[in-house]
């Protein structure tokens, strides 16, 4: 008996203690301090470091928000009431102390009971690094553990590295910033959404953040180096995207000057000629890049010919970006994901043109779902379809074509134009098939073409064709490599059948096949290395004119065909030398030789190229090497961090082009012919100097972003010709040009703010542009031999884009746009020889067309935007050319009873209105 009491005396006391444990284990942790008007993000930071709470929100939620109280062992509850008394902001506590700031009144922190997968245990879901498949709500609050503890303390940093995907579509996040704030510590994720950043151990909340998408941010527990997967959304209800880059933080931090990345929302907000999307006329609002006149094909950047830029489509050479002679760009907006153009130099990995790459990024589809989208309007209509192929395979197909003739009578109604027609379409197919982790294989093509007649009796037409083939194989964390088989072609051809007797077909086309093999190796948290090789067989037609019926009396005429090799070997290197200085360096190795079958003329040394001093011929046998160039091209830029919101970089880059334009025009048309290098033809060389300076500035709740850099571009070697020169069916093309140096320099100024309902951007440009026949040319000097301005010289450029959001579903859009005129030659006088009149012109380029001056304005309208409906639609309308303004492309003179007369010449002289209906399922 006495044995029971105790017993049950003893089961009672601890009972007693465990109640009395539990209490204060149920005790709440209470708050106490000075608040004196701190950010939230401060106050966040000493509650966290006091208490066991974590706290959870967006920082857009709580930018703005400050707390100005006074705690003294106040309940969490109390103090956050007080906090959001008079905002719209909500809070939620879970049982593991978790605090949720929301904008949602009713908002859950308990899974839900089929949250976790039947067959598979919470635990096993907290060890997995690749969220991808895990629930959102889940990532979002998880703790993610990365890596193992060193038990010998060796290390106190760690590198974090891994991959951002789109939750929209699957496809990996080019361009998005993962930060961390408190040591202020960021990457930028490259082409396979590649990320790596180097971390003290310990906890960390990185934030990440995309144009298009939401900001997002991540808990990490950093133990040791890891890896980790990543997926963020798309941005649906977001309409203030006019941003050019990515962020501004990458504006800061990037190493490389004057690349700028354009997505394909803020090309959208821009208004343009008839309401398409134009990748082309969205990158002449960055300063830097010109164009000599509206609807040219091709562009110019700083102080470059458009022959000098380097055009990829998912690593496709694209050779004629245009529709319509330059009315509309050659790649369909519904595509393309994203546009980065290099314009201060431009990566080991690039090569064969002098002044720019522009890089267009294509979609391969969705990994979840069926998609499509289009639009119609009022010269053209496209559709676009997307998903998936089973599991691991996507695809999407898009295609573009016109259905009237109609916008020719606008362009001049004065003109013959009104007899003229024209069509063109453009197709893309791309396919992607994801065998693992470690490997995929992407099929990439386009297709476009063009039929344009002036007149009835002439008809014109170019096309395009691309295809490669891309296998990307990720060896580990540290090594990848990108292996890409393509074929490029481009060809055009005249019809002419005004008269049987003169009817004839001429041809030109080029085609180059195409072998890279590209390798990304980050050797450690300072050294990333880029290498590998570039191979193009380049087989080119450079004309054929043959008559085109029996009757006709046109004698056939060929130009020798030209094969050529060029073979690149390059190592770069981005060398991270402390928090505020990193380098980018590397060279670039290239061999050039120009094939046979062919046959030249030898000529007699020191004096001019003509049929007078030709001294014999040569015949080369097929791929005979006739004559071989091979030169290093040095890359190397550099990037200094002094503060948060300052940097300074420099560069200096060295480069070779092995392929010419043939063009007297100012502009490049569709009729103009390509040459490669050979022992007269010797490659163009250029090499620039480039420095920049930029810093973001907070102006009370906006944010702007301005950049200065100033260039100096040296050229040699480049193509002018001879007066009269014949570029057309000439075999001996050396006779007729002449070897021209060239210099380039200017200043870009710009001021971006993104934040707010207006955003958008201020540029000015200052750029020269000159020739300079060289002194190893034994012919004619132009201009005495003197500088002279080059056809797209245009010294002055002002660039301003604004968008202005009234609502979640409507914004409005103006463009205004100022250049100088470009020069032209012009007749000055006339006199008499040997009886016969004749006109004298003036020096070459002496003149200038006036000043091009225009407003473009537009409007678009979203339906509403919940993420359930069926479909989505919006409509596209606006002005192009709102004023009117007869903007003069080029003045020409014809002779009128007697008189030379002079006319102005111009493309849109009155306002252009056009509305897009856009879909989307």
């Amino acid at each position: 008996m006495k044995n029971h009491l105790l017993r049950l005396l003893f089961c009672g006391v601890l009972v007693i203690l465990a109640q009395h444990t539990l209490a204060q284990d149920q005790q709440k942790e209470t708050i106490s301090g000075l608040f004196p008007g701190v950010r939230f993000s401060q106050f966040v930071n000493v509650v966290e470091n006091k208490t066991s709470y974590r706290f959870f929100y967006r920082d857009i939620d709580v930018d703005t928000l400050s707390v100005n109280i006074s705690a003294k062992e106040n309940e969490l509850e109390d103090v956050l009431d007080l906090i959001f008394e008079k905002t719209a902001l909500h809070y939620s506590i879970d049982a593991q102390q978790r605090v949720f700031i929301h904008k949602t009144e009713h908002f859950h922190t308990a899974l839900s009971k089929n949250f976790f997968d039947p067959e598979e245990s919470p635990d096993s879901l907290v060890n997995t690094q690749d969220e991808r498949y895990l629930d959102r709500a889940y990532t979002g609050n998880k703790l993610w553990t990365i890596g193992e503890e060193d038990d010998q303390g060796h290390r106190d940093l760690a590198t974090l590295t891994g991959r951002i995907f789109s939750l929209k579509n699957g496809e990996p996040i080019i361009g998005a910033v993962v930060f961390e704030k408190e040591n202020y510590t960021r990457a930028v994720t490259d082409e396979n959404g590649r990320f790596s950043i180097t971390l003290p151990k310990g906890r960390h909340t990185l934030h990440v953040q995309h144009l298009g998408q939401y900001q997002e941010q991540r808990q990490v527990e950093l133990l040791g180096d890891g890896s980790l997967i990543m997926q963020i959304d798309e941005s649906i209800v977001s309409l203030d995207e006019v941003i050019v880059s990515s962020d501004r933080l990458s504006n800061i931090n990037r190493t490389e000057m004057g690349v700028e990345t354009m997505s394909i929302a803020s090309m959208k907000r821009l208004p343009s000629v008839m309401g398409e999307v134009d990748v082309i006329k969205s990158i002449l609002t960055l300063p830097g890049v010109k164009t000599v006149g509206e609807s040219s094909v091709g562009f110019n950047v700083r102080g470059g010919a458009a022959d000098q830029n380097l055009i990829l489509l998912n690593n496709s050479t694209v050779y004629n970006p245009s529709h319509l002679f330059g009315f509309f760009s050659s790649f369909n907006g519904d595509m393309v994901e994203e546009v980065e153009l290099h314009k201060a130099g431009m990566p080991a990995q690039y090569g064969g043109r002098l002044s720019s790459v522009l890089d267009v990024k294509g979609n391969y589809g969705n990994r979840e779902k069926f998609h499509g989208k289009g639009g119609i309007g009022l010269l053209t209509s496209r559709l676009t379809f997307d998903g998936p192929i089973g599991e691991k395979t996507t695809f999407l197909v898009s295609g573009r074509a016109t259905y009237s003739d109609w916008l020719l009578n606008l362009v001049n109604e004065k003109s013959d134009l009104n007899a003229a027609g024209a069509s063109f379409y453009d197709l893309n197919l791309n396919l992607k098939h994801y065998f693992n982790d470690k490997n995929e294989l992407s099929f990439s093509s386009y297709w476009s073409h063009d039929d344009f007649n002036f007149v009835a009796d002439t008809v014109f037409n170019y096309s395009n064709r691309n295809a490669n083939l891309n296998w990307k194989h990720y060896y580990n964390d540290r090594l990848e490599s990108e292996i890409i088989l393509g074929i490029d072609q481009y060809q055009f051809g005249i019809e002419g059948f005004e008269n049987p007797l003169n009817a004839y077909d001429f041809d030109f086309d080029i085609t180059q096949y195409n072998l890279k093999a590209h390798f990304t190796y980050e050797h450690d948290d300072r050294h990333t290395f880029h290498f590998g090789m570039d191979n193009i067989y380049y087989d080119m037609n450079p004309g054929n004119m043959v008559p085109s019926n029996e009757a006709s009396i046109i004698i056939p005429e060929t130009v020798n065909r030209e094969k050529a090799l060029e073979t690149a070997f390059y190592l770069g290197d981005r060398y991270e030398i402390n928090d505020k200085l990193t380098a980018d360096y590397g060279v670039r190795y290239v061999i050039y030789n120009f094939l046979g079958p062919n046959q030249l003329y030898t000529y007699a040394d020191g004096l001019p190229k003509s049929e007078a001093t030709v001294t014999g011929e040569e015949f080369y046998a097929n791929n005979e090497v006739i004559s071989t160039y091979s030169a290093p091209e040095i890359r190397v830029s550099g990037r200094y961090i002094i503060d948060n919101f300052t940097s300074i970089k420099a560069g200096f880059h060295t480069t070779r082009q092995y392929i010419h334009l043939l063009s007297n025009t100012s502009s490049v048309t569709p009729t103009d012919t390509w040459k490669l290098s050979d022992p007269y033809i010797s490659p163009q060389q250029g090499n620039q100097i480039s420095l920049g300076f930029y810093k973001d500035l907070l102006l009370k709740e906006d944010k702007l972003e301005a950049s200065v850099e100033v260039y100096y571009r040296g050229l040699k070697n480049l193509i002018d010709y001879r007066s009269g020169a014949q570029l057309l069916l000439n075999n001996d093309i050396e006779q007729d040009v002449l070897n021209t140096d060239g210099r380039a320099y200017g200043l870009e100024f710009q001021v971006k703010k993104s934040t707010g309902k207006l955003s958008g951007w201020l540029s000015y440009t200052y750029s020269r542009s000159e020739l300079q026949t060289s002194d190893k040319e034994p012919a004619e000097k132009v201009n005495g031999g003197s500088w002279y301005p080059s056809n797209f010289d245009q010294p002055h450029s002002v660039i301003l884009a604004m968008n202005y959001e009234l609502s979640k579903r409507a914004n409005v859009s103006l463009n205004t746009n100022y250049s100088t005129g470009r020069p032209i030659t012009l007749p000055v006088s006339k006199f008499y020889y040997n009886g016969a009149e004749q006109v004298y012109f003036s020096d070459r380029n002496a003149y200038r067309i006036p000043d091009y001056f225009r407003i473009d304005l537009s409007m678009n309208l979203e339906g509403n935007h919940k993420v359930d409906k069926p479909a989505h639609a919006s409509w596209s309308l606006g002005v192009y050319n709102l004023l009117g303004r007869s903007n003069p492309y080029s003045v020409y003179y014809t002779p009128v009873n007697g008189n030379l007369r002079g006319y102005q010449l111009s493309i849109y002289a009155q306002p252009i209105p056009y509305i897009t209906y856009n879909f989307k399922f």
